[in-house]
């Protein structure tokens, strides 16, 4: 059994984003093992990118710091295997198509795989065209994890059959960020993946509040934070590990309740 898929085995898991050198790597370091001490299950590492279409403006924040603060993919790649002896939990890394690209995508995955990277999360490469890379993926051994939308309709059973790892459920339309309400019918939407597939499903976009964390997580196998967690990161730069922490132990609670 894969680390990710015992994050979710007989469990609700908690999964939380931050973006990779912000406000810098030294920072993103220490705060990683922390937060799966406060009881994070998984841990989505965003790669900095100077065009992140599918985020809101906290994270294009969030990369504009860490770019600013030098962080490279190699730095990054370099942290997590430090990281990596220290946690158990999966860890993930969040991306856009151009940098694994640019990078060479075999390189790139070998690179995640040598550094103890569990999955990846490409926004940008919609499902019909995940051969691009999940060939790569497939011989680092890295799952590679696909989203399903709301608008996705007939596609959510051809994107379950070929799930791996975990189902990312887009709450909402439009980019990442914080949201005071969260209206899609995502119980129909986890219905349609089980009825083809055991892979987890967990919602993420827009999840700020220990109540919708329970919601979400009550229709689904688990509940994605990411941008909360970075304006607390915004808000207390390099001290931002406690805040950080005391959010995650709060939102992880909400999530077992469910």
């Amino acid at each position: 059994m894969s680390r990710i898929s015992k994050a979710f085995e007989n469990k609700k898991a908690f999964i939380a984003f931050v973006t990779g050198g912000d406000p810098d790597l030294e920072t993103t370091e220490a705060l990683i093992p922390r937060m799966a001490a406060a009881g994070a299950d998984l841990i989505e590492i965003g790669i900095p990118f100077s065009d992140p279409i599918a985020e809101g403006v906290v994270i294009q924040a969030a990369d504009e710091r860490a770019l600013s603060a030098g962080t490279t993919t190699d730095k990054l790649f370099d942290m997590v295997k430090r990281v990596r002896g220290k946690v158990g939990i999966p860890l993930v890394f969040m991306t856009y198509a151009n940098p694994v690209y640019t990078y060479g995508t075999e390189m790139f995955m070998k690179r995640c795989a040598e550094c103890g990277i569990d999955g990846i999360i490409i926004p940008d490469v919609p499902f019909e065209e995940r051969e691009e890379v999940s060939g790569a993926c497939e011989a680092a051994g890295i799952e590679l994890i696909s989203m399903i939308a709301p608008t996705s309709h007939e596609r959510i059973g051809r994107i379950a059959k070929h799930a791996k790892g975990f189902l990312y459920c887009v709450s909402s339309l439009g980019v990442t960020g914080v949201r005071n309400k969260i209206t899609t019918d995502i119980r129909d939407i986890v219905d349609h993946v089980r009825a083809v597939s055991d892979v987890p499903c967990a919602v993420g976009f827009g999840i700020s509040t220990p109540e919708q964390a329970r919601a979400m997580a009550a229709v689904s196998d688990g509940a994605i934070v990411g941008s909360a967690i970075v304006r607390i990161i915004a808000r207390y730069g390099k001290d931002c590990i406690g805040p950080v922490c005391d959010y995650i132990r709060e939102m992880k609670a909400a999530v077992v309740a469910a």
